[in-house]
């Protein structure tokens, strides 16, 4: 049975909600019974409620179907989509199943649209506190608080804070409809192709760090081991056109900082390394590879220029 209630205000419904607030979620889920129920929770105790909220079922073959439906007579603004069961789970599943979730909207009424994993915990004024982010900025289209893994210190955030990671962006309608759609790759990395995307657009993006949202389970688990997920990310670097003297410092300056220690790094920069040799092909544009090593060795600039004043 869904957990009660636990928000002791009264969440606001969209009839009450300013019309500026006005949002809607979609949420890709594959077997996630030990955690949709607390998502759900945190969704429904929101300050102010999503006008409608699709969650698409990649074939689930647990009790993740059976638990969101056990919520839908009572909150009708959510809308399950089960899918019948995939052969093998892959990365471009997220992009297609919260595609056809967009896709699938019924409410036209809305000013953001919020892609939300269902692994994560937040407090209940969160996407209140989230869309004030966009009124205090008329420029920003892309937005989302901080995923920090249970047990890992809350207190160590993001050197990037211009990035948001898929399973929390939130847009402006406006944004969203600029960018027209998620771009699926196999490697990886569409959260960060919409970031850029985002940005080449003219928009601004932003990493809310005073926004903790809790993820409940190891991320990209499909990937396997440790090591290989770090391989894996190596290869995703090369596939969004990352600048290699950029990752060569980006791999340096996390030796000591994944674990396990060192190796990791080496891992990570091997999958570089092997995808750059291999002369594997991208699917994105050059203009976007411009783009992102143009931003890139901005930020390495800035970095040492930053370095140097203090040693002024």
């Amino acid at each position: 049975m869904p957990a009660k209630s636990t928000n002791s205000q009264s969440p606001i419904t969209y009839q009450q909600s300013d019309r500026r607030s006005g949002y809607v979620l979609v949420t890709p889920v594959r077997n996630e019974e030990k955690f949709i129920s607390r998502t759900i929770n945190s969704v429904i105790n929101q300050t102010i409620l999503p006008r409608e909220w699709i969650i698409v079922s990649d074939g689930s073959t647990d009790a993740t179907d059976k638990i969101v439906a056990s919520y839908l007579a009572k909150h009708t603004w959510i809308r399950l989509i089960k899918l019948p069961k995939r052969k093998y789970p892959c990365f471009a599943a997220v992009v297609e199943n919260t595609t056809l979730g967009i896709n699938s909207l019924q409410t036209n009424d809305y000013q953001y649209l919020g892609l939300l994993d269902s692994d994560l915990e937040f407090r209940p004024d969160y996407f209140e506190k989230l869309i004030g982010e966009f009124h205090q900025d008329s420029k920003l289209g892309l937005a989302g608080g901080v995923a920090i893994d249970v047990g890992h210190s809350k207190e160590v955030l993001p050197r990037n804070k211009q990035d948001v990671p898929g399973a929390l962006q939130f847009f402006s309608r406006e944004c969203f409809e600029a960018i027209g759609s998620l771009t699926r790759i196999p490697e990886g990395g569409w959260d960060s192709i919409t970031c850029t995307t985002a940005r080449m657009k003219g928009f601004k993006t932003r990493l809310v760090t005073h926004l903790i949202v809790d993820h409940l389970k190891p991320r990209n688990t499909i990937c396997g081991g440790v090591l290989r997920r770090k391989w894996q990310l190596g290869v995703r670097d090369h596939a969004l056109g990352y600048h290699p003297i950029f990752e060569f410092v980006k791999c340096t300056g996390r030796l000591f900082r994944d674990k396990p220690y060192i190796v990791s790094s080496i891992a990570w920069i091997s999958g570089f390394l092997y995808s750059s040799i291999a002369n594997r092909k991208r699917l994105i544009s050059s203009d976007f590879i411009q783009y992102v090593r143009s931003e890139q060795m901005k930020r390495l600039t800035d970095r040492a220029t930053f370095r140097r004043s203090l040693k002024l």
